[in-house]
């Protein structure tokens, strides 16, 4: 006998479900306004325009901060949402209620290259997870505006993964 197969908005909405509750968790993601838009497994951050990302008015160019924890942010919640992937297909995980239900990863480096100015209008990233091992994560970020092929930063950063549900917290 072979199983049912779920209906495939029923696993749209517990993959949407999933990454609500993992992104809703953390507070500095609201504060910039970071977004994610999901097609199948891909993630794309998304930073809203906002006069508070500011760094220099007279340019104007967002700020370098907020560049660099845009970066950082969809490298994170990239390597978080690779590790619960199997586990929101399955159905064993619906949605993550609140945010301590999972560990997120932990940076040890992260490097930014600044690349261009970032103009005063939306702003875009995919992370692309180099290496992901049972202890250690490498990911490199690439962030663009109008234009994919016109990156305006990029990022590489080495992370500590949290230990599986069946390792003792350190």
């Amino acid at each position: 006998m072979t199983p049912i197969k779920e209906p495939v908005q029923v696993v749209k909405q517990r993959r949407d479900a999933a990454l609500r509750s993992l992104v809703s968790g953390l507070p500095y993601v609201s504060f910039l306004g970071i977004q994610f838009d999901r097609r199948g497994d891909e993630l794309t951050a998304i930073l809203p325009f906002s006069e508070k990302l500011i760094g220099n008015p007279s340019i104007p160019a967002l700020h370098g901060g907020v560049t660099a924890a845009f970066l950082e942010v969809a490298a994170i919640i990239e390597l978080s949402w690779a590790s619960l992937w199997d586990e929101i297909e399955s159905g064993r995980v619906q949605a993550i209620d609140p945010m301590p239900a999972i560990r997120l990863p932990k940076t040890i480096d992260f490097t930014v290259d600044y690349l261009r100015s970032g103009v005063p209008r939306d702003a875009y990233a995919r992370a692309r997870i180099n290496r992901s091992g049972r202890r250690f994560a490498s990911v490199h970020v690439e962030a663009w505006q109008d234009n994919r092929s016109r990156l305006f930063a990029q990022g590489t950063g080495h992370f500590l993964m949290p230990p599986g549900p069946d390792e003792p917290a350190e």
